[in-house]
């Protein structure tokens, strides 16, 4: 057995769900943590289910003592994010469609949750060699790469994660600098977060849940300590800030 650990944060989400399926079949990991707001039973004794609210410092301590009490982490993901929801919060095609409650809630649930989770767990990554943490964030979040405009909050949001995973790259490689953070895009994925939204996406480009988190597992295989803190698309290329 390999001894290693890992964690998916946001498992109740379509990629999410495929990464814990996918970390389990793949047999490296001996013990798998999928934490979510609600989580449920396992049949899988390799599989440990969490409560984890990325907004609630409590659940994130606890779950954080859980881990700690059976060993390190060796990989992090964090596959949480909110683009809409209902009628209450669309992506703004215009500055007109601004709303400070909206853009408070997409900015904490897209920067703010995840900065949480890193502060309880990137921690709890093996010290003296390799382990990695990944944050699922999305190629709009680009500011160098932004032609198009509008999605204000969306955008913002994460281009702000991007931001703090550099600034946890930075800060997690002076403990230990085989350490790895990173802020990946994982395509245009078949999920209710991009369900809208498809309309105009070939469908080469729309991905299964399943096959993103293979792609997000290769893209683990080939990140190195010099990629810390880097932006990557679902393919492994780097992406702008």
């Amino acid at each position: 057995m390999s001894g290693k650990r890992a964690l998916v944060i946001g498992s109740g989400g379509g990629i999410g769900a495929a990464l814990v399926d996918q970390l389990v079949v793949s047999g490296r990991f001996d013990r798998v943590y999928a934490g979510s707001r609600r989580p449920e039973a396992s049949n899988d004794p390799s599989v440990k289910r969490l409560t984890t609210d990325i907004l609630d410092d409590d659940t994130l301590a606890e779950a954080g003592r859980q881990i700690a009490n059976e060993g390190a982490l060796d990989l992090l993901i964090v596959a949480t994010g909110l683009l809409h929801r209902g009628t209450d919060i669309r992506p703004e095609k215009s500055l007109r469609q601004l709303d400070a409650s909206v853009m408070a809630e997409v900015f904490a649930i897209n920067s703010v949750g995840p900065a949480l989770v890193a502060k309880h767990f990137l921690p709890l990554l093996a010290r003296r060699q390799r382990a990695v943490a990944i944050f699922l964030s999305a190629r709009v979040g680009s500011i160098a790469d932004n032609r198009l405009g509008g999605w204000h909050s969306y955008r913002a949001s994460k281009a702000a994660l991007n931001a703090l995973v550099r600034c946890f790259a930075i800060e997690l490689g002076r403990s230990n600098p085989e350490a790895i953070v990173a802020a990946l895009h994982p395509g245009t994925v078949d999920t209710p977060l991009s369900e809208p939204f498809q309309a105009r996406v070939a469908e080469s480009s729309l991905f299964s849940a399943d096959k993103s988190a293979m792609h997000i597992m290769a893209v683990f295989d080939q990140l190195s300590s010099r990629d810390s803190g880097g932006f990557y698309g679902w393919d492994g290329r780097p992406i702008p800030y």
